[in-house]
């Protein structure tokens, strides 16, 4: 299981309407390169965005689902990654003073992901969780929500 947290100097609401908005997907989320809604409207629970992914020559189309919604604290997500199997990914919006504290939880469910799952796995998670809690902070900060 990977955990990791990131100090936000922004109001928890700020970071909820980043989090809230499906057309800034791929600006924070480490991988795709275009996202859209697929089902129902983001982020109530059983919504989801579909979205592409390119690794070298080879284009894959995931599909990213809301299990959980309660704003503006917690949103629980499964991603789908096809024959990769499926993961848990929730984000948890805490109040730090006048600053948001966002908690990224992340571990496999199905599939390969979750039958190949060791620590070297939490430690590249660790890494994509850095640059993607550093993209979401700046989408935050410069209000692109």
């Amino acid at each position: 299981m990977a955990v990791r947290h990131k100090l936000i100097r922004k109001p928890p609401d700020a970071v909820w309407d980043v989090l809230s908005d499906s057309s800034g997907y791929e600006r924070w989320v480490v991988g795709p390169s275009g996202s859209e809604p697929a089902k129902g409207r983001w982020p109530q629970v059983g919504s989801s965005l579909a979205y592409t992914v390119r690794i070298g020559p080879c284009t894959l189309r995931n599909e990213t689902f809301v299990r959980r919604c309660e704003p503006p604290r917690i949103l629980e997500l499964e991603v789908d990654s096809g024959r990769l199997g499926t993961a848990r990914v929730a984000f948890e919006v805490r109040p730090w003073g006048e600053d948001t504290l966002l908690v990224v939880d992340e571990h496999p469910l199905r599939g390969a992901g979750a039958a190949l799952h060791n620590v070297a796995a939490d430690a590249v998670l660790q890494l994509r969780h850095r640059a993607m809690l550093d993209r979401l902070a700046r989408c935050c900060e410069n209000g692109e929500g």
